[in-house]
């Protein structure tokens, strides 16, 4: 859903605004909301998050967030799954996460919901690529495919149940292949 406010609002002024669920994203100057998200969505997305941080946080690799506001490059977006490395995670002066990540993720992983507008997603993925992030994953529930972006570098489509889905360098012992992915969905 895109809202028109009663004027433009700048990127500082959105972040002026409180939180909602589901959060809104500020992307090329349009304030949008994402969807709510559903059952098959928000089965991936949890074990999701467990599968990887199971071989990256617990060597203090990198780490998964669920729907992790990141604000850069005149954007403010709230992807499904971010991933940062554990040396680029944002710390208060306690040395505990801060609350505000002003940086890309290292990977970003969305999970496409049946309103979701695709192409918004992809171009989410794509901005995140061209400001330092390693991968993006777009995740497609009802095609039962994941697409595979790297910077500058062409898509890749996995959607055979025995293929492993490429990770970034940092997560290589992740070896999850789509019908292991998709399994989540009848679990």
């Amino acid at each position: 859903m895109v809202q028109t406010p009663s004027k433009t609002l700048t990127l500082a002024e959105f972040l002026q605004l409180p939180e909602t669920k589901p959060a809104y994203e500020y992307i090329d100057g349009q304030v949008i909301q994402k969807p709510m998200p559903q059952g098959k969505h928000s089965a991936i997305q949890g074990e999701l998050i467990t599968a990887i941080n199971a071989v990256v946080k617990v060597n203090r690799i990198a780490r998964a967030f669920p729907k992790l506001r990141c604000t850069f490059a005149d954007q403010s977006v709230v992807p499904d799954i971010v991933v940062l490395l554990w040396n680029r995670i944002p710390r208060d002066q306690n040395g505990e996460v801060a609350n505000v990540f002003s940086i890309a993720p290292d990977w970003i992983i969305e999970i496409l919901s049946p309103e979701q507008n695709q192409t918004r997603v992809i171009k989410k993925i794509l901005h995140c690529l061209k400001h330092g992030s390693q991968m993006g994953w777009l995740i497609d529930p009802a095609e039962r495919t994941v697409l595979v972006y790297r910077p500058k570098q062409e898509t890749e489509i996995f959607e055979v149940p025995d293929d492993i889905i490429p990770s970034p360098p940092f997560a290589s012992e992740l070896k999850l292949k789509i019908k292991d992915l998709f399994a989540w969905l009848v679990e």
